[in-house]
C-alpha cells in the first residue's frame, strides 16, 4: 500500500522541495507547472478535504490558505517532521496511507499530489472502493499525478529518460506503479463515479473524480 517506499522518503525528505521547485534536472519535466497544479486540486475541492501523501505539505498549506479544512495523512516520519514544521500549528499531519488510516466522519474531498503511483492497480481499486463509502454523493476524488495515456506511452517515457541518460527517473518509471487513463476510469466507475482528465505537463494529469 506504498509504505514499501519509505526509505527513499526517508532520503529524500530534506531534498524533496528543491526537486518539485527544478534544480533537478531529471525531474523538470515532471514538476513542471508546479505551483499551478496545486493550485487547480485547490480550485477543484471543496469542503472537509482528507489528503494522501502530503509530503512536506505544499498542497497542505494552499489548501488551508483558501479557508478549508484538511485532515492530511502521511505514512513517512522524516516528511511529516518537515510538514509539520513548515506549518506549525495549523494543522496535525497524521500517520496513514491511502489504504490505512483512521478518519472520524465522512469527507467532502480527497486530495493528493504526486503520489497515487505508489499503489498497485489493484490496491488503486481497493482505495475507491474505501473513498465511495466516505464520500456523500458529489464528493470529489482530486488527484494530480503522472498517468499514462496508454501503456505505449508509458514504454515511451522510459525509453526517453534513457536516451536522455536520465537514469534516477527511467528507473523511477520502472519501479513504481504508474497506470493508465483506461485502467483509472475502470476502476472508478465500477466503484460509483464518474471522471474527467486534464493533462498539465507531459507527465502529469489532474484527475477528478464525482461521486454519483
Amino acid at each position: 500500500m506504498g509504505r514499501e517506499f519509505l526509505d527513499l522518503f526517508q532520503d529524500w525528505a530534506d531534498s524533496y522541495d528543491d526537486t518539485v521547485t527544478g534544480k533537478d534536472v531529471e525531474y523538470q519535466a515532471v514538476f513542471e507547472e508546479y505551483e499551478s497544479i496545486l493550485d487547480e486540486v485547490v480550485s477543484r475541492s471543496k469542503g472537509r478535504v482528507v489528503e494522501f501523501g502530503p509530503g512536506t505539505g505544499n498542497l497542505t498549506k494552499r489548501l488551508l490558505d483558501a479557508g478549508l479544512e484538511v485532515v492530511p495523512f502521511e505514512p513517512s516520519p522524516e516528511m511529516r517532521a518537515i510538514g509539520m514544521q513548515k506549518l506549525g500549528e495549523d494543522v496535525t499531519f497524521r500517520d496513514g496511507d491511502f489504504l490505512d488510516f483512521s478518519l472520524e466522519g465522512r469527507a467532502d474531498s480527497i486530495v493528493s499530489s504526486y503520489a497515487f503511483h505508489h499503489l498497485t492497480d489493484e490496491e488503486k481499486g481497493k482505495a475507491f472502493s474505501i473513498y465511495g463509502k466516505l464520500l456523500a454523493q458529489g464528493g470529489k476524488i482530486v488527484f494530480a499525478d503522472t498517468i499514462f495515456e496508454t501503456d505505449q506511452h508509458y514504454q515511451a517515457a522510459i525509453s526517453q529518460a534513457i536516451k536522455k541518460e536520465y537514469y534516477n527517473l527511467a528507473e523511477d518509471l520502472k519501479r513504481e506503479y504508474y497506470t493508465t487513463l483506461e485502467v483509472l476510469r475502470e476502476l472508478l466507475n465500477q466503484n460509483g463515479f464518474s471522471v474527467r482528465f486534464k493533462q498539465v505537463n507531459t507527465f502529469v494529469w489532474i484527475m477528478e473524480a464525482t461521486k454519483q
